[in-house]
């Protein structure tokens, strides 16, 4: 069994697959940096009872050495970390490449083995990000805001605001706060969305471009956006299991 694991700065994915072609099952955790190894050993070892390979990607550094420790302790091996030295076979076009997050690269070597090696990712995140991938070049990104992070920083600064789910309202025009907030989040991020990839497609004069989108909220977003695109909520962990058989 091989287990890749995706770090965010909300949540970490855990994939498992059996074959090593294909994700059979995924987990998800809140990501809670001050967690020690004992406390995050109690969870991963219900989802983790074995595995012969393993790939992490981490944007969170404090975690690496806490999932370093379990896989040695539990499953007797190394585990490879996305970064320097990992072959991916994409080349980075950057004014600084060690700036360029795990995550990027991840979802970079899926979408151009899985998809198009010329596309538009995008992850929807504690960041949303666009990244413009070239025939295998990362060419660029584009960072915004991401709807839990808009969400909290409107909450936290409206006091008479009340917390809400992120689901879609009833109608796009709220008749009471719950709706009006779900509203402006959701239709103004996929607006958001459908602006940056206009914009996007005729920067490029591509307007055939394949736009794929992932990331935690890509399934709420995904039935509000008009622009065309693929929904791949898993394509990270299948970036990293392509990314085991090229680094055996």
């Amino acid at each position: 069994m091989k287990v890749v694991i995706d770090i965010g700065n909300t949540t970490i994915a855990i994939g498992v697959s059996k074959d090593g072609q294909s994700i059979d099952k995924v987990y998800r955790i809140n990501t809670e940096k001050n967690k020690s190894y004992d406390e995050y050993t109690l969870l991963l070892k219900d989802f983790i009872p074995s595995c012969s390979e393993a790939m992490v990607s981490s944007v969170v550094p404090e975690l690496n050495e806490v999932f370093r420790e379990f896989f040695l302790q539990h499953c007797n091996l190394s585990p490879l970390f996305l970064g320097q030295g990992v072959k991916t076979g994409i080349q980075i076009n950057s004014d600084n490449p060690k700036e360029v997050g795990a995550d990027l690269i991840g979802n970079t070597v899926a979408a151009t083995t899985l998809y198009d090696e010329t596309c538009l990712i995008i992850d929807l995140g504690t960041a949303t990000t666009f990244t413009y991938v070239e025939k295998k070049v990362l060419k660029g990104v584009v960072i915004a805001t991401g709807l839990t992070t808009s969400k909290n920083a409107l909450i936290n600064k409206a006091s008479l605001l009340p917390q809400i789910e992120l689901t879609p309202p009833k109608k796009l025009l709220g008749t009471n706060s719950d709706d009006s907030i779900k509203s402006g989040l959701l239709y103004g991020h996929a607006s958001m969305i459908d602006g940056m990839i206009r914009r996007i497609k005729a920067t490029l004069n591509n307007p055939q471009l394949k736009v794929v989108l992932t990331g935690g909220h890509s399934k709420i977003v995904y039935p509000l956006v008009e622009e065309q695109m693929i929904k791949d909520e898993t394509l990270i962990l299948k970036g990293l299991l392509i990314l085991i058989e090229k680094n055996k």
